[in-house]
């Protein structure tokens, strides 16, 4: 495998998305979508509902730098999703810890009030998914999704993830425990997925 599997930062498009690496405007977009109380609770960010209520809509100037250096991250990749309706950057879509050896990655995806409900998660995941599997070696791309987020399990069975167990109380918020339930989808599972193309 290429010892930097999203050295190219591309540019995907979709009916819906378009995902891209994150412009100056991408990225003071992305303040009030990380203050969003549902991104804020369901990525387990926080663990009260209180703390979802205090977040500032503004992003501080480490989380401004991080962003600003994403591009030049040879073994992840992050790209803003842009709803194409609007022009606005809405969220972000990400393959990160990337394992050599083992030719795996992980996803995560999160979308703000301003993006939901528009179908742009599935076809965003799906573009993401698509040129993992075209342009790199990779043979499985894995994530965590808490059993609070049934929308979330049900956009990634779409997309074709497979859910292959789960993390008992893993998680806690507002005193509850909560299950991480793991998902993945292998190179072959992508293979298959093209043949049979389809909902």
């Amino acid at each position: 495998m290429s010892p930097a599997p999203f050295l190219d930062k591309p540019t995907l498009e979709g009916e819906r998305a378009l995902l891209r690496p994150f412009t100056p405007r991408d990225i003071a977009a992305m303040g009030p979508v990380l203050a969003d109380a549902e991104v804020l609770k369901l990525t387990g960010s926080v663990h009260t509902t209180a703390e979802t209520l205090a977040q500032s809509d503004e992003l501080d100037a480490r989380t401004q730098q991080w962003y600003e250096t994403r591009e030049a991250q040879p073994d992840r990749l992050d790209l803003a999703i842009v709803d194409r309706a609007t022009g606005v950057c809405v969220g972000e879509a990400v393959l990160n810890e990337w394992s050599e050896p083992d030719a795996s990655c992980n996803f995560r995806i999160l979308i703000g009030a301003a993006g939901r409900g528009k179908g742009l998660g599935l076809e965003a995941t799906r573009m993401l998914l698509d040129h993992a599997f075209r342009s790199t070696d990779l043979n499985r791309i894995e994530l965590e999704v808490y059993d609070f987020n049934p929308r979330a399990r049900h956009v990634y069975r779409r997309a074709g993830f497979v859910e292959e167990g789960r993390r008992r109380q893993a998680f806690t918020f507002d005193g509850i425990r909560i299950d991480a339930i793991v998902m993945s989808m292998l190179r072959d599972d992508w293979i298959d997925r093209q043949r049979t193309s389809g909902d």
